[in-house]
């Protein structure tokens, strides 16, 4: 017995026969159960447990140091005498490391601790749908304790290589942009990025918005958010009926360190459940920027060794073991996917600094939204140029892909030539009109925010511009057409596999009626204007 052992009397359970009276509860005999109960009690003992107890050291910051519990593991639940509880995140030849997920007044050096040999875990499961949860599963809605028995360890393996299967179905976000030109399939990863105020969490809001009656499980992880921003979140997604297929994981900026550093682990794992249950999942990590931040604040306090821009040495294998349990499974283990939106931040619109750069090539491709089109109004600001899909093209419909083939590459030449045109150069009638295309383009793929698109009525829309039924028409009144698009596309019985040739006679008969409904209305205003009948 080491110095650090005491030991404390307590009551001896034997395994056998606590075993057995298991069985019998299973098998539901009362009269067996009770005569075990009776055995039980019949050999009912005292027996000495032999247990570590350490001691605190120091306390702050949200961690602590605790001597002792030689015997300790990494991520093990450590329980001190105030009640209050953390992790081991730190292993020394003395010490131990503890990050504190929940610290009582009382907490302070000289305390006692104790080991668990627990691992940290998170309830899921169907009842967590419409539930606001901290990292550790506890409600933050003032509703009852999610009625799960069902828990799941925050720190898990991504999926073997033989349970994945390729991406091969779309995940429709209602972005004009996205859904054509940087298309997203199911068990993808996919970066949001940009600077702070550009729209990146309402792209992100989008998506779940337009994952509505689609059977898509979506979560939300908040990480080192103002409770004000949590509590928007939760507005809009109740005021658009998405709450209910959705989960939010909030750790909010005033909680724990420990507590915004595990949020995006319990967001994956309480997906990843879903995801082996067969369900089609989304899950948003706003912002990973700040979690990276918040690691590199814990590891300093824990002294360990800086590197780059003091961030620890495992930054990259931090974020790559997050990212890396999005996937899509095989028929064999579920066909479930789960389909990652990482939302990272960027300093002055600097995409090549050094968290933006690992997240880069840890996904599989990136959405990049700069100031610049943000303020000359192009909303959402996406660089089209920047932004890239590397998997995501392999799961787009292809009368999606068809359409769009080629519509990247036009919208680029015509930015490039548009450049021409500030100096007043003469150009050919061929560069006019690809610019006049470009500028159409450019008016087409602007969107509101909250207000995401099917993908029929993307259909519409670039049949319409593909084969020039818009090039007359006056820019200003393409939102207008966009909305008479819209609204008939609802209306229509067309799919995606409908002839290309209805689509085309369907578009012709509402832009004419349009132009018909328009110019009578101009007719009526005039009339109104003028107190006369201008109609023969």
């Amino acid at each position: 017995m080491t110095l650090n052992q005491t030991q404390v009397p307590q009551t001896k359970r034997p395994g056998q026969t606590a075993k057995t009276v298991q069985n019998q509860q299973a098998a539901g005999g009362s009269h067996n159960l009770l005569n075990h109960i009776d055995d039980w009690l019949t050999h009912y003992q005292l027996d000495i447990l032999f247990s570590e107890l350490g001691s605190v050291v120091s306390v702050g910051d949200g961690i602590c140091w605790v001597r002792g519990l030689a015997t300790t593991m990494m991520d093990e639940t450590i329980l001190f005498e105030d009640g209050s509880y953390g992790f081991v995140f730190e292993l020394t030849d003395n010490l131990i490391g503890v990050i504190l997920l929940l610290e009582q007044p009382t907490l302070t050096a000289g305390n006692s601790a104790y080991r668990t040999k627990k691992m940290l875990d998170v309830p899921v499961g169907d009842t967590l749908l419409g539930r606001v949860v901290n990292p550790l599963g506890l409600p933050l809605d003032g509703k009852p304790t999610p009625s799960t028995s069902i828990k799941r360890p925050l720190e898990n393996r991504s999926p073997p290589i033989i349970a994945r299967d390729a991406v091969h179905k779309p995940l429709y976000t209602g972005s004009k942009i996205i859904d054509t030109m940087v298309p997203i399939g199911k068990g993808q990863r996919q970066l949001i990025v940009g600077d702070e105020g550009l729209g990146r969490s309402t792209l992100a809001m989008d998506t779940i918005l337009n994952q509505q009656g689609k059977d898509v499980y979506c979560v939300y992880v908040l990480i080192g958010q103002k409770r004000s921003t949590a509590l928007n979140t939760i507005e809009l997604l109740t005021k658009h009926n998405a709450l209910s297929y959705t989960t939010i994981v909030t750790a909010e900026a005033s909680a724990l360190p420990g507590l915004q550093y595990l949020a995006p682990f319990a967001g994956c794992t309480i997906a990843e459940h879903w995801m082996e249950q067969g369900k089609d999942v989304l899950v948003v990590y706003d912002d990973l920027s700040t979690h990276a931040k918040i690691y590199r604040e814990l590891s300093l306090l824990l002294r360990r060794p800086p590197g780059r821009e003091a961030y620890p040495g495992d930054i990259f294998y931090l974020h790559a073991r997050l990212l890396e349990r999005a996937t899509v499974l095989n028929s064999a283990h579920g066909g479930g996917s789960m389909t990652a939106l990482p939302i990272i931040e960027t300093q002055q619109g600097e995409i090549a600094a050094y968290i933006p750069t690992n997240l880069i090539s840890i996904t599989d491709g990136q959405i990049y939204l700069t100031r610049d089109l943000f303020v000359s109004g192009f909303r959402p600001a996406i660089d089209i140029g920047r932004s890239v899909s590397r998997i995501g093209g392999r799961a787009q419909h292809g009368r999606i892909k068809e359409e769009a083939g080629r519509m990247k590459l036009g919208y680029l030449q015509y930015l490039e030539l548009e450049v021409f045109t500030r100096f007043g150069a003469r150009l050919e009638g061929s560069m006019e009109k690809t610019i006049h295309r470009g500028r159409m383009l450019r008016e087409l793929l602007k969107q509101k925010h909250l207000s995401p698109k099917s993908i029929e009525f993307h259909l519409a829309w670039l049949i319409a511009f593909n084969d020039d039924l818009l090039l007359n028409k006056p820019v200003e009144s393409l939102e207008a057409i966009l909305d008479e698009f819209e609204e008939q596309v609802v209306k229509s019985a067309l799919t995606l596999d409908s002839p290309r040739a209805d689509w085309l006679t369907a578009l012709t008969g509402w832009l004419k009626d349009w132009s018909d409904r328009t110019a009578n209305t101009s007719l009526s205003s005039e009339e109104a204007d003028y107190g006369v009948s201008t109609r023969s």
